[in-house]
């Protein structure tokens, strides 16, 4: 039968990434439920055991009823202990599997978060979220979210007890849910505002520490700290009025139970006193009602730790979703290294404001061309998206006639050598350095060392290559970062070498050794772009391409662009 015109279609959407992942241990998840149930179900045990003690046992006054019920509920007991501690184990190797299955994927949302936003180091938060879901898996607030839905088992057998009692307990848990919503309202506003002042200050933190010697230096203390503070005294407000408010509501609710369970004695007295229930009767209930209202308050007290997990896990979600994992690619044939850009033009990434225009040339494998012009006209724009660090607004990229984004970055990688600007080194030895922190290969860092003419220098620094640099190569001064970054650059011979300003902290020895370098590498074949204010490393080039507010004014032979630039000025003088 044909369905109705105006019927709408069903869509399945498919589960997020990390919801995916998630769901893939249901079998752990359905053992967890059954885990709660056996608990509950057991938990029962105390009341009955209160009320054949007083109803059975102090009436017979038989001893051996009392032993055999004491046994049994000491077997109970023991049983729910391991039921227990089976059930925590299982929420730990959740959180540890969910952490383990995400975390390489967390990493390269990070990374990619950190490229994008040009290295800032309050990028990251993927993985400060992952680690704070695996936290909450093994706290207490899933045991009280999985011990919460059996709530009306206690409340049906308090009603069979006596109605009485199941409409008391009724009322007790509607008021404390309530409270558990009224909770959440008043507080999510204060603790939202708490978390992004928290981000806004540590991030602030994170990058005037980078600059610490100029503050230190230009005696600029006194101001950064005004900033900062006013940036942390919201932190403390809005982290203060939150947790107030949830501390007088978790107080509200816990006085509120422990007199309802008075009160509930109480009811009970009073049908006991009317021959209405025996006095076994009055104690289980309070016991039960006590038990069902428990995970209602662990739920209170665990409310703003709930909040932060689902803050955390939308921001995965979102973050996972917003980068997606980059696709497998078929392996390309080793590059010889011809670049050819077509009418390409480049926005930084998550911005519409184009840095590069409309760029078009060929650079030929063994060419080594130099990338000049004034400040902001796109040359370290250009870079990225040649490395492919960059993703390309409009235009075609393409390196051996595969477009660079084609090109898989582990498989590429290799055949990349790339000088930044701004020198990092990362923490580790100076050859783990050198091999960009693959399999060391002693031959080969010593090559790219003597290559970059460090190898001397190195020799004379503590333990040599065997030194571990330390945060960001503190310890060494900016032209010892820039000649090891040198190296790297240059080891493993790679086909396209991309270098950024890479005398800016070099000297007159360090800038002759550059140059020697590049023209070794030029005369190995491969292609080498070099951004230089200085002309001095001119000397090693063929090419010259000069960019003029985000477009190629010049491009060709270096004697006929210097040629073109000296037309260009006595024009205009």
């Amino acid at each position: 039968m044909v369905a109705p015109a105006h019927t709408p279609a069903r869509v399945n959407v498919p589960p997020s990434e990390l919801l995916r992942e998630i769901l893939t241990a249901r079998r752990s998840w359905s053992a967890l439920v059954l885990f709660s149930l056996c608990i509950n179900l057991l938990l029962l045990a105390p009341a009955i055991y209160m009320l054949q003690v007083y109803d059975r046992v102090i009436a017979s006054g038989s001893v051996a009823t009392l032993v055999m019920l004491t046994l049994v509920v000491l077997v109970l007991f023991l049983a729910i202990g391991g039921l227990e501690w089976a059930r925590a184990q299982v929420l730990q190797r959740q959180g540890l599997r969910l952490e383990l299955l995400l975390e390489k994927r967390a990493f390269e949302v990070s990374l990619r978060q950190a490229v994008f936003s040009a290295g800032r180091l309050s990028q990251g938060q993927a993985l400060t979220d992952l680690a704070g879901l695996r936290q909450y898996l093994a706290g207490p607030g899933p045991l009280a979210l999985l011990d919460a839905p059996w709530l009306p088992i206690y409340l049906l057998v308090l009603y069979l007890l006596h109605p009485l009692f199941g409409l008391v307990g009724l009322l007790a848990a509607a008021t404390l849910l309530l409270l558990t919503w009224f909770n959440a309202r008043i507080t999510r506003a204060p603790a939202q505002e708490a978390n992004e002042a928290s981000r806004t200050s540590n991030a602030f933190v994170l990058s005037n520490l980078r600059n610490a010697e100029i503050i230190e230096a230009m005696g600029m203390e006194p101001a950064i700290h005004r900033h900062w503070q006013q940036r942390h005294h919201d932190l403390l407000r809005s982290g203060s009025l939150a947790a107030s408010r949830a501390a007088t509501l978790s107080a509200l609710s816990r006085v509120f139970r422990l007199a309802v369970q008075s009160l509930i004695l109480g009811l009970g007295a009073w049908l006991v006193i009317g021959k209405v229930i025996t006095p076994g009767v009055m104690i289980a209930g309070s016991i039960l009602l006590g038990r069902a209202l428990a995970p209602v308050d662990m739920v209170i007290g665990s409310w703003r730790q709930w909040l932060q997990a689902r803050d955390q896990y939308r921001r995965l979600q979102e973050t996972l979703e917003r980068i997606p994992p980059r696709r497998q690619r078929m392996p390309l044939p080793a590059p010889e290294g011809l670049l050819v850009a077509e009418q390409v033009s480049v926005a930084p990434p998550g911005q519409r404001t184009l840095v590069l225009r409309n760029a078009s040339f060929r650079i030929a494998p063994g060419e080594a061309v130099g990338i000049i012009g004034p400040s902001a006209s796109g040359k370290t724009s250009l870079a990225r998206a040649l490395l492919g660090v960059w993703p390309v607004s409009a235009g075609k990229l393409r390196l051996d006639g595969a477009e660079i984004h084609n090109w898989s970055r582990e498989q590429l990688g290799p055949h990349v050598g790339y000088l930044p600007q701004d020198v990092e080194l990362c923490d580790g030895t100076v050859s783990a350095n050198i091999a960009r922190f693959g399999e060391v290969d002693p031959a080969q860092v010593v090559a790219a060392a003597k290559l970059a003419r460090v190898h001397e220098m190195i020799l004379g620094l503590p333990l040599g290559y065997d030194m571990v640099i330390g945060d960001a190569g503190s310890a060494l001064s900016a032209g010892q970062r820039q000649r090891i970054a040198l190296a790297r650059a240059l080891y493993g011979q790679p086909r396209l070498l991309v270098l950024d300003e890479p005398n800016s902290n070099l000297d007159d020895s360090g800038e002759t050794a550059l140059i020697s370098a590049l023209q070794t590498e030029k005369q190995r074949g491969a292609t080498i772009l070099v951004i230089s204010h200085r002309n001095t490393i001119l000397a090693a080039v063929d090419k010259l391409l000069v960019l003029q507010q985000g477009a190629v004014r010049l491009f060709g032979p270096k004697e006929e662009v210097l040629a073109g630039l000296r037309a260009q000025q006595q024009g205009a003088g």
